[in-house]
């Protein structure tokens, strides 16, 4: 079950390495053999007492998170999907506690950007033995975001998605509810990046990208990094059918910016200001209806246990 962690040149320090460790767990979300075998992976490990809490959703998260942190926790592993991540990562960024992600939601998409597996006993290695990175996180309207943030096509999908079907169809929900926001109408945007104008229009989709790959494992942002202290910005005029359905085809090739119905820049700073209100989301979750967006990069906002090393860092240097 976790011989992984078995290693003799790893066990022995393991506990004194991490310090104090926190569980910060969606008792409804399922890994491998489920929270027992957590505990048991990590009493493996040395890790016998950890600060352990359980919430039945994710938005409970961020007070238990922060009192995980106010009991000296300095690891704290977070189980659940992208929302419950979303979350934790608010309530911890800034506060010096390392983040450990155990994948157990529908898409877990910053765990699969950052090339942590959905195998619990590797993910708890990587907690506990990983390499740890600063990374950027967004922000928008005042709350932290890790995978992407957008309002418009995206947006409603999302909501509808979690009011219905997200429970129980998983990530099928993002399908449907994606056809049938397809017909949606566009909606005048003026975009500011960086103090300058930059789109100003009709639209019926803006994203703003920490990561690549988005919603559905679509590579929308071909270039984006989770530390490169930027957000990459996309704005979508795609209406109908057709249009969507060539604007999603040239994203899921990589080609995002081949796209006629796609504009893509990156900055740190970002505004906008819809003419009617839109309903937004930031990893998933859907947010309510605004007529102004205020997003900006946060960098090093949160160290992140990650795998030793990844093939686009390599290149990167």
């Amino acid at each position: 079950m976790s011989s992984s962690l078995a290693d003799p040149r790893a066990v022995p320090s393991t506990a004194e390495r991490v310090g104090t460790v926190a569980v910060v767990a969606h008792r409804r979300k399922t890994l491998g053999g489920g929270l027992a075998e957590l505990r048991a992976t990590l009493a493996d490990a040395g890790i016998t007492d950890p600060i352990w809490y359980e919430v039945p959703k994710s938005r409970k998260a961020p007070k238990t998170a922060r009192k995980a942190v106010r009991k000296g926790a300095e690891l704290v592993f977070v189980w659940g999907g992208d929302g419950m991540v979303q979350r934790c990562a608010d309530a911890l960024a800034g506060s010096g506690a390392t983040m450990a992600i155990l994948p157990a939601g529908t898409a877990n998409l910053f765990a699969t950007n950052l090339g942590i597996p959905h195998d619990l006993t590797e993910a708890v290695r990587i907690g506990l033995l990983g390499r740890r990175r600063a990374l950027d996180l967004g922000r928008v309207n005042g709350e932290h975001f890790a995978v992407m943030a957008g309002a418009g096509f995206d947006g409603e999908m999302i909501a509808e998605a979690d009011r219905k079907l997200k429970g129980r169809l998983g990530r099928l929900a993002y399908v449907w509810t994606g056809l049938r926001h397809v017909r949606g109408e566009p909606v005048r945007m003026r975009v500011r990046v960086d103090g300058a104008d930059w789109f100003d229009g009709e639209a019926t989709c803006v994203l703003f990208g920490n990561v690549g790959t988005i919603t559905g494992g679509i590579p929308a942002f071909d270039d984006a990094r989770p530390d490169d202290g930027c957000l990459d910005v996309g704005v979508t005029t795609a209406t109908g059918a057709i249009q969507w359905a060539r604007t999603l085809g040239r994203m899921a090739g990589g080609r995002s910016e081949d796209s006629p119905f796609v504009r893509i820049t990156r900055g740190r700073r970002i505004t906008v200001r819809f003419g009617a209100p839109m309903t937004y989301e930031l990893d998933g979750g859907a947010r309510g209806e605004t007529d102004r967006l205020k997003v900006r990069v946060v960098p090093r906002a949160l160290t992140v246990c990650c795998p030793d090393s990844r093939p686009e860092e390599g290149a990167a240097g």
